[in-house]
């Protein structure tokens, strides 16, 4: 355990090291200290760095939360105050800590320090990647983000264009499902593609899911047309929405 603990530590220590000297460059790059004001936008999950007369965006994935009121980290994946999809990216950190057994990668929520924020976001960086970091500080909690890349006002608007106004859920990518797919009964669940919580979609490419009955329907009827497409009556829902409908159909396939 004590060789474990010391290995670890020594594993971090490069890392921040590492990251350390990436972020200067990152932060000379973009001219980063050069802004007086930040704003993030979970539904978006996007981050916009401005003052008087410019401005720069960049796309992030949420890292995680330091609490300076308890000195306790919150992992991104754990937060269920998070709406952002990409939080999901951070379970690789979690898959990672499991395979080297490294707790303080898989436990969601513990004591830390004043270090622990930066200790993290750096063993985030070295695993996910990234083209810097940044952290905001709301109140008593501190917030890091991995940045993985620099993105227009107009490509932040195409996003925004993108979601749907979700009543339980708040602002959140749209999704497709057909009228018998819901919260509350098992119905089968058949995809266009294989699909996971926060990944990125190519193109026009949306989620889109349907049951076992319209999956009858359309092998029947040779494919989607009108007759399978009046059968299934797509809707649309957020997101999450989504894959909480996908997880409670998968979890019936498992019994």
């Amino acid at each position: 355990m004590i060789f474990r603990a010391l290995k670890y530590e020594k594993y971090t220590e490069k890392l921040c090291q590492r990251l350390t000297e990436f972020q200067n460059n990152f932060r000379a790059k973009y001219d980063i200290d050069s802004y007086a004001n930040w704003f993030y936008n979970q539904s978006t999950e996007t981050l916009r760095l401005y003052s008087d007369d410019k401005e720069v965006y960049f796309r992030y994935i949420p890292i995680g939360t330091f609490s300076r009121n308890t000195n306790t980290w919150m992992w991104a994946w754990a937060n269920e105050d998070s709406v952002e999809p990409r939080k999901f990216r951070t379970l690789k950190v979690k898959r990672f800590g499991e395979k080297k057994k490294y707790q303080n990668l898989t436990n969601a929520h513990f004591a830390g320090n004043e270090f622990t924020g930066w200790e993290f976001t750096a063993v985030a960086f070295d695993i996910i990647g990234g083209i810097g970091t940044y952290r905001v500080i709301c109140e008593h909690l501190e917030i890091y983000f991995l940045l993985t890349k620099q993105i227009t006002k107009q490509e932040v608007e195409k996003i925004e264009n993108g979601l749907i106004e979700c009543g339980v859920h708040g602002k959140l990518r749209k999704a497709f499902i057909c009228q018998h797919l819901n919260t509350e009964s098992k119905t089968g669940f058949e995809e266009a593609f294989e699909t996971y919580p926060g990944m990125e979609l190519d193109g026009e490419d949306d989620f889109q899911a349907w049951c076992s009955e319209c999956e009858k329907v359309r092998i029947k009827t040779g494919g989607w047309n009108e007759e399978s497409m009046a059968f299934a009556k797509i809707k649309l829902v957020c997101e999450k929405c989504y894959f909480d409908i996908k997880e409670m159909n998968l979890n019936e396939r498992m019994h």
